[in-house]
């Protein structure tokens, strides 16, 4: 097998011979292929000043170039800004209403927004607020930016931005191929694993993406698991439904929304739409972060996870995996396959609490699922991250409520086992004592929101 990268790039094939593994797509646009629209901001996929627009199978998504390594892109079509327009030099709607109604100033964040909107142009998305949510703006401000996204909404697609689909929908106009440190399913993960236990297995980058832009260091070897689909599938059956390792955020979502819409609309702030499309569940859940913001929902549903040594597997409840910070329960070769949840009436609510609202790092992420039958509380599962060196369930305050009549008296006497539970620490992000608060203040809101007072502030006014 060749270690060559094949892709599509601005409707022309590329080749890149034996590209180091981390070597990524914004470096190699802007140092090799002079394209040099496409901008280096904050190099961990926060700022959008790197977008780019990549297509496969699944369609267009805007996804961050300076977390996405080469090898990920393969058998991909990707297009940067200089792409937008036309090869007879024709602007797309959307860059021409950009200059119309005064969307753009600099040339730093404008080319990130431009492919963040060519995107939605492309799929007829008009939920801007979302689509804009991982690209900052310096200068103009998003007002006129909205504007030009509208006005440009009702102009059909240029004919060159449908030509990507294409060419990845033919397996001669793109040759795949699979080097190998890109398994192409579990079965052959499993066995390379086993051989190489020392290997940093890539999904989304966007955690391992910073190991290399932010903490400079050399990751060898490396194995990049987007060509594994079976671990990409989700599952539903009548009892539970499993999501793959390899699933995104992206195509979670939906599938999540009609079932715990707190737990979606928690998704959407965690991260932006770039950053979704490329984080993984799987990986948001192996590199055991303590604000890390699926576990603690996942938790409070129940969730077991699923790990794969080998040919061995076994499952274990979700909250078992983290053991201490930087810790888990996973062997040696051993990897995370799947998580699962069972089936259940909606009673999860999922708190965040972040300095800024968009895609912020939690202070505090809380998840409450609390069953009451007859105005007893029967269960509960409470877990939050941010407030240990683990994701972890407040089992004391649990055990305070579950027997108890659901009475503002019941949580006001659990509120006070908080200190029982955690001993949160002070960080630039809150104090401890602002973490016990609030993580206490959230069963409160809970309560009341359960008896059906207005508690979001996204939604009460004056």
């Amino acid at each position: 097998m060749t270690d060559t990268v094949r892709f599509h790039l601005n409707g022309q094939p590329v080749e890149v011979p034996a590209p180091p593994p981390t070597r990524t797509l914004l470096d190699w646009l802007r140092e090799d292929m002079g394209l040099t629209g496409t901008k280096e901001g904050c190099n961990e996929g926060d700022c959008g000043a790197c977008t780019i627009i990549v297509t496969d199978e699944n369609g267009p998504r805007a996804m961050n170039g300076c977390i996405l390594f080469l090898p990920q892109i393969d058998g991909k079509a990707v297009r940067t800004v200089e792409g937008i327009s036309g090869p007879d030099g024709r602007m797309h709607p959307i860059q021409q209403a950009m200059v119309d109604l005064h969307g753009s100033q600099c040339g730093f964040c404008t080319p990130g927004i431009v492919a963040s909107l060519a995107v939605a142009h492309l799929k007829g998305a008009t939920d801007y607020d979302d689509v804009l949510a991982g690209n900052l703006c310096r200068c103009t401000g998003y007002a006129p930016i909205i504007r030009a996204a509208e006005a440009a909404a009702s102009h059909e697609v240029p004919e060159w931005m449908l030509e990507d689909a294409r060419l990845v929908g033919d397996p001669a106009a793109a040759p795949q191929n699979h080097p190998p440190y890109a398994p192409t399913s579990a079965d052959e993960l499993a066995e390379w694993y086993l051989a190489n236990p020392d290997a940093v297995l890539i999904a989304g980058a966007t955690d391992v993406g910073l190991w290399v832009t932010k903490a400079l260091r050399h990751l060898d070897p490396v194995a990049f698991l987007s060509g594994c689909d079976d671990l990409k599938q989700i599952t539903s059956t009548e009892d539970e439904i499993r999501f793959g390792a390899m699933v995104s955020f992206t195509d979670m979502m939906p599938v999540i929304a009609p079932l715990h819409p707190s737990l979606d609309e928690m998704l959407r702030r965690f991260s932006s739409v770039q950053v979704r499309n490329a984080a993984t569940v799987g990986g948001n859940i192996a590199n055991g972060s303590p604000i890390g913001d699926s576990p603690p929902a996942l938790i409070a549903l129940e969730a077991t996870l699923h790990l794969r040594k080998g040919e061995a597997r076994r499952s274990l409840p979700l909250e078992e995996f983290f053991l201490d910070y930087g810790k888990q329960d996973r062997e040696t070769g051993e990897f995370v396959e799947a998580v699962s949840i069972p089936r259940q009436t909606d009673r999860l609510r999922c708190y965040k609490l972040s300095k800024r609202f968009d895609q912020d790092i939690s202070a505090v992420c809380g998840c409450l699922n609390i069953t009451v039958e007859n105005g007893t509380v029967t269960a509960a599962r409470i877990a939050y991250g941010g407030m240990a060196g683990i994701p972890k369930r407040a089992t004391n305050v649990e055990a305070a409520l579950i027997g108890q009549a659901w009475t503002e008296a019941t949580v006001r006497e659990a509120m006070a086992r908080y200190g029982d539970d955690f001993t949160p620490m002070s960080d630039m992000r809150a104090s401890a004592h602002y973490r016990l608060t609030t993580a206490a203040n959230m069963l409160m809101r809970y309560f009341h929101e359960d008896q059906g007072v207005a508690t979001n502030v996204l939604e009460v006014s004056a």
